[in-house]
């Protein structure tokens, strides 16, 4: 009964909500909005109703319920937080030789640094590809070199500045400028146990030559080249670099010129570079004529062929040939060449040992 006043209650209380939910349309038809009816005289009061609720069992949530019927699972391990990853380094900044190395001037892109083995190796470094003349003309490095960003750049300064120039005089302008070797962790001359090289540093370059654009192919070390051409080479590269090694300075480089830029003390240099001239295309065979203004000749004296060590002949005047006659005497008549007449006799060997003995017996 106590249910069915609280249905009826909670129905007229509705009423309007669904009054509402049906729109203005409802609304107006009825007329009006219905109020909820008196409470009825034997509705339950709050008391009741509180300990009507208290009796009734609670009903779990469904989620809850569901919640419960699962078996009991094992905690998972905790997993270790992952190691936070560190930043990347931030590049390190470029150098001044690098940002002043562009592409107006040289192909030279940019390496990671060499480290070892020993002290080979170095930072800063670009593999050279090509020089860009003034005219946008390129020069190719055949094959690239592998070099500091400051030899890098005095070889690009040397060949936009000098080798075109010595070009111009030829009637053309470099093409290939031809490398022998670049970088290479060694020693002096490749000899085991020696100084480390320039090459070993990254900062020397080996030059063979170059190519002009009209095919012509000039080798530094080729005695055929003109020789003011190679002169013009030797002055520039010697201006230049603080190392230079050509023919004539060791065994070692008669087939390319070695530049490089070592540090020295006081910042000394070393040019060793003779410009040879071609050789004869047949080896003289005989001893060139005495000149006429030579001084004349000393004759040793010959020994007396008479025998006697202590006499000598005639030495022979200083400015006569050996075997010319003496001049004739004042009556005209040549000297006598017989000196066997004049010299002494000579005195009788000595008589062997075992005469002497012999003679002792017979005595």
């Amino acid at each position: 009964m106590a249910t069915a006043v609280i249905l009826l209650v909670l129905a007229a209380w509705g009423a309007p909500a669904r009054a509402a939910r049906r729109g203005p349309q409802a609304v107006m038809v009825t007329g009006k909005i219905p109020l909820p009816q008196p409470r009825p005289a034997e509705a339950p009061n709050g008391e009741e109703e509180k300990s009507t609720e208290e009796a009734a069992p609670a009903t779990p949530d469904k989620p809850a319920q569901e919640q419960a019927a699962k078996p009991a699972q094992p905690d998972k391990p905790a997993q270790p937080d992952k190691p936070a990853q560190p930043d990347k380094p931030a590049a390190p900044p470029q150098s001044a030789c690098r940002v002043a190395l562009t592409e107006e001037i040289a192909i030279a892109p940019s390496i990671p640094p060499i480290r070892g083995p020993g002290a080979c190796g170095g930072e800063d470094l670009v593999r050279l590809e090509a020089i860009v003349l003034p005219d946008k003309h390129k020069v190719t490095v055949n094959p690239p070199a592998t070099l500091r960003c400051s030899m890098a750049s005095a070889i690009a300064d040397w060949v936009r500045t000098d080798v075109v120039s010595i070009a111009a005089g030829l009637g053309s302008e470099p093409a290939v400028l031809e490398n022998f070797d670049s970088y290479e962790c060694r020693g002096f001359n490749r000899i085991p146990g020696a100084h480390l090289s320039e090459h070993g540093r990254a900062n020397a370059l080996d030059v063979g030559g170059f190519k002009l654009v009209n095919g012509r192919a000039i080798t530094l070390t080729d005695r055929t080249v003109p020789r003011e051409l190679r002169e013009q080479v030797l002055h520039s590269v010697c201006a230049r670099f603080m190392t230079v090694l050509g023919p004539d300075s060791d065994w070692y480089h008669e087939e390319h010129i070695h530049l490089d830029l070592m540090e020295r003390r006081n910042n000394y240099k070393i040019c060793q570079w003779d410009v040879l001239d071609p050789l004869p295309n047949i080896a003289p065979l005989l001893p060139a004529v005495r000149p006429q203004e030579a001084p004349p000749r000393e004759v040793a004296k010959d020994e007396d062929k008479g025998g006697d060590s202590g006499t000598h002949a005639k030495a022979a005047p200083a400015d006569k040939a050996v075997g010319e006659p003496e001049p004739a005497d004042g009556n005209g008549a040549a000297p006598d060449t017989d000196d066997t007449a004049a010299a002494p006799a000579a005195p009788p060997p000595a008589p062997a040992k075992n005469a002497r003995k012999k003679r002792r017996k017979e005595k």
